[in-house]
């Protein structure tokens, strides 16, 4: 294992420790909890409240959308471990400012667990919770039993979604309505290229072979569907674009969002080749693509790949996307 770090059981207290320290003016730890990340930026009087949870290792998710138009609040675990109930119920008491607090988190079941007791925890003290799974990747499970998908990339364009609708003073249900929309309107599939290696563990979560690339992996380094050998950006571009557009219908004259999202070492460059091939096929469609998304927005530590994510938009969720967002990781303005 080569990494630069200290000691790795200190590694994630560590990591929340320089978030505070870059970001103070922007976020902070809750009560000093290492584990507890909430936003300081001004809000919105009796705002309805928006968390997350998940295990570490994936920033900018879950950490980075924490701020103004998107999370209010995230508690975070070891890395790939979900963190603890009582974590997650503290952070939802910060984050209810009276209307309640909607839930929104991936599809894994340490998560499903403990925000499951959390809510109940903070019922005891009325507060209102509801909760939304994101289920974006075709690739975990068929069509015919999507609830059981995982959340991957597809999860910040929920965040955009929910937190812009909660800005936009939507009640608890109007937020959690509005964002299981667009989670039925997004699909992902990812490749690997290597897998990457958790700080305490100390070797890789998976084995592949230099000239192979890992068809549908997850984002804790999860097997994927298929190993082959490697591809062209092209081809890669081609094999997700068409496993996405065979699960979500779209039609001439349509309108997505998509996102090409590297997993921690790919560089930038060939993630534009991917995207450009995903937007010419599109183009051939005669879908527009509005507000590209392309970077690292949901990474597995220093794993090498990719992944593509397409949002299918309507005027209201086009209108939620477009809407200003901040955070120190990712910043949105309207256009």
């Amino acid at each position: 294992m080569k990494k630069i770090m200290n000691d790795p059981k200190d590694f994630v207290d560590e990591v929340m420790v320089g978030i505070e320290t870059a970001y103070g003016d922007r976020v902070h730890l809750l009560d000093g909890d290492t584990r507890i990340l909430v936003s300081s930026y001004p809000k919105k009087r009796g705002k309805v409240g928006i968390v997350t949870a998940g295990g570490s290792g994936h920033l900018p998710v879950f950490l980075g959308y924490v701020g103004s138009g998107l999370l209010d609040g995230c508690a975070v675990g070891n890395v790939f471990a979900s963190p603890s109930a009582k974590k997650m119920a503290a952070m939802i008491k910060a984050c209810d400012d009276g209307n309640g607090v909607l839930c929104l988190y991936g599809n894994y079941g340490g998560d499903k667990m403990n925000f499951a007791m959390a809510c109940e925890v903070v019922e005891m003290d009325d507060i209102e919770t509801m909760s939304v799974l994101v289920t974006d990747d075709v690739a975990s499970s068929p069509k015919e039993t999507a609830s059981k998908r995982r959340g991957v990339a597809g999860m910040v364009y929920a965040f955009k979604i929910a937190g812009a609708a909660a800005e936009q003073m939507m009640t608890l249900n109007q937020v959690a309505e509005v964002t299981t929309k667009a989670i039925a309107n997004i699909r992902t599939m990812g490749v690997a290229l290597s897998p990457c290696i958790v700080p305490e563990v100390g070797k890789p979560t998976f084995t592949i072979e230099d000239d192979e690339l890992e068809l549908g992996m997850g984002i804790h380094g999860e097997r994927g569907i298929e190993v082959c050998k490697m591809m062209s950006a092209n081809e890669i571009a081609d094999y997700l674009f068409d496993r996405i557009v065979a699960d979500l219908i779209l039609e001439k004259g349509d309108e997505v969002s998509v996102m090409v999202n590297g997993l921690g070492a790919t560089p930038l460059e060939e993630q534009i080749l991917v995207y450009s091939r995903v937007a010419s096929r599109l183009k051939k469609q005669g879908i527009a693509v509005y507000m590209p998304h392309i970077g690292e927005f949901a990474t597995s530590m220093e794993m090498a790949g990719l992944s593509v994510t397409i949002l299918k938009l309507d005027a209201q969720l086009k209108g939620l996307l477009r809407m200003p967002a901040s955070s120190p990781f990712y910043t949105s303005e309207n256009k």
